[in-house]
């Protein structure tokens, strides 16, 4: 890029990012100066926010290049991790939201203590602020600083070594990001997700296109022929033993792995629990869910085109996705890339803050306070948090470039320490009136040890894909707990308590929606498998298609003429 190309990237993104900064202001102003207003935008969110948020709060740079270089290295196996959790996101529209909503819960450990007891709360507390100091928020700024440093050559270009060059991006990045969850809140945060994420989807649906026209040197139909046609080994979604997502592991460790992330994890969750009712809360969710399934198209199609245009010949799968770029992408419209690059980076970390000051205040401060806090000084404390584990994360994502297996390595042993027990237990703790506390206090501590075990000790004599492991663990432990249910159970059977402070009436179509959403999935595994792409379209492709198509008339041919059938939360 020349110094004029520079100077136009750089305005252009700054124009871009401050005019989501501009209109996120204009949509929050005044309304972050309660507690429900910082940590819940109020309880007022609507679908389009939730969605919206939910989207780009799940999808960053590490999807950006991770999945295309997937594809571009090995096949579409890795899709399991994006479209399988179309299932998790009914999950939460049907079972957990009800209860989360009419319980009128604020974080996921507060239904803890109400289902089971303070210390309880305490270790999730605990499992999900370590978690997310030292892993998940570093990460994000890391993989997103480097994401920025492979497209633009910030070192190049400011004539700096590469470890300045990384930590200046990662404070830069950083710093602004922090300001949406410092000074805005949930709602801020939401409002900036959904408009950076409509830059997601214009920068989504463009790649492939330019890409496809590359390929078909300036025809997109025959750049659609070249990637249908040859190597469509690469179009295989059903992985191998031998691929990064063996096909079996979508029926085992991936459920409880998507259902962790979307329906316990705090800082995906929390902008559900700002709902301003069941069925914008429902809408949003599955509306998420339908994203989810298009990600492959968007997210790992690139990179399938950059294997046709470049061969295997890349020194790394991860520069796939970034060479792309460089290649197909216009020079005057690399502002706005760079600015949607840089908002999806913003939004986890930002989410990511909201939700660790949220679990701060909510599940240690304030319950630690014997007096009452008000309103003005809980806000400020969330601030100060929020301040203090950004300028952690500042020093501790550099340090990821050291990790001896990569970041992706670090990322998965580390998570694989909390996600699972926090799964089993709310699980267990939504579906069982007699299980007691001591229940999930052995479990997390059996987790930590069992799973740190396999992982580093037991490793090289009992060969386990990791997502195999977190199943097996995961019905250990709801063995654990139900077992001691039985022979220790509660003095008193555990009653759910509803404080509906929202409309909990649900959205009359979310039955048909959830049929549709688990219908695209299937169609999609179908299309990039040995019966669709893979070897070409096989007899039994289409009339699989048209089945698929007729039971959903049918589905919402029904529900278009009869009411809905009302949810009951557990307790009513």
């Amino acid at each position: 890029m020349t110094s004029s190309d520079i100077i136009s990237t750089l305005v252009s993104c700054a124009f871009f990012m401050g005019l989501v900064a501009w209109i996120s202001y204009r949509k929050t102003k005044g309304e972050a100066n309660t507690r429900d207003g910082y940590f819940l935008a109020g309880r007022g969110l609507s679908a389009v926010f939730i969605a919206g948020s939910m989207l780009l709060t799940n999808l960053g740079a590490s999807q950006l290049i991770g999945l295309n270089g997937s594809a571009y290295g090995f096949n579409m196996s890795s899709m399991g991790w994006e479209v399988t959790a179309a299932f998790a996101t009914i999950c939460m529209a049907f079972i957990f939201l009800p209860r989360y909503l009419a319980g009128a819960f604020s974080t996921l450990p507060e239904f803890l203590n109400d289902r089971f007891d303070n210390t309880v709360r305490r270790m999730s507390v605990v499992l999900f602020l370590v978690g997310y100091g030292l892993v998940t928020i570093p990460s994000v700024l890391y993989s997103g600083s480097i994401a920025v440093l492979q497209l633009f050559d910030v070192p190049g270009l400011l004539q700096i070594p590469y470890p300045q060059a990384l930590v200046l991006t990662i404070i830069v990045i950083g710093s602004i990001g922090a300001l949406y969850a410092v000074f805005g809140g949930l709602k801020a945060v939401a409002v900036s997700d959904t408009l950076n994420g409509i830059g997601l989807l214009i920068v989504g649906v463009s790649v492939p296109i330019l890409g496809l026209s590359a390929l078909g040197d300036g025809s997109i139909g025959e750049g659609l022929e070249i990637l249908t046609t040859t190597n469509t080994e690469k179009l295989n979604a059903i992985g191998s033993s031998d691929d990064p997502t063996p096909f079996a592991t979508l029926f085992t460790g991936m459920i409880f792995a998507n259902l962790f992330y979307w329906c316990t994890n705090q800082y995906v969750i929390q902008r559900t629990l700002g709902a301003k009712n069941l069925a914008e809360g429902q809408k949003g969710v599955l509306f998420s869910g339908f994203f989810k399934v298009v990600v492959p198209f968007l997210m790992m199609i690139p990179g399938v085109i950059a294997f046709h245009l470049y061969g295997p010949g890349l020194a790394s799968i991860d520069l796939a996705y970034p060479r792309l770029i460089r290649d197909v992408f216009p020079v005057w419209a690399t502002g706005f890339f760079l600015a949607v690059l840089l908002g999806a980076v913003f939004s986890s970390f930002n989410s990511l803050l909201n939700s660790a000051a949220t679990l701060f205040c909510l599940d240690v401060y304030v319950p630690l306070k014997k007096e009452g806090v008000s309103d003005k000084h809980l806000l400020k404390v969330a601030k100060i948090a929020s301040v203090a584990i950004a300028l952690f994360s500042f020093i501790v994502a550099p340090l990821l470039q050291f990790a001896p297996d990569g970041l992706w390595q670090v990322i998965r042993i580390f998570t694989g320490f909390y996600n699972i027990p926090v799964v089993a237990v709310v699980m267990v703790g939504l579906f069982t009136k007699k299980v007691p506390a001591l229940g999930p206090k052995i479990v997390i501590v059996f987790h930590i040890i069992a799973y740190g075990l396999f992982q580093f000790v037991l490793g090289d004599v009992i060969s386990i894909h990791f997502l195999h492991l977190y199943a097996i663990l995961f019905i250990v432990e709801v063995g654990i707990m139900l077992g001691i249910g039985h022979f220790r159970p509660r003095a008193q059977a555990w009653t759910y308590q509803a404080h509906n402070k929202v409309d909990m009436k649900p959205w009359r179509f979310a039955i048909p929606c959830a049929v549709t959403l688990m219908s695209s999935v299937i169609a999609t595994y179908l299309l990039f498998s040995p019966i669709g792409l893979v070897g070409g379209l096989s007899a039994s492709f289409w009339p699989l298609i048209w089945i698929i198509i007729a039971i959903n008339t049918v589905v919402w041919w029904w529900f278009g003429r009869h009411d809905p059938v009302p949810l009951h939360v557990v307790g009513e």
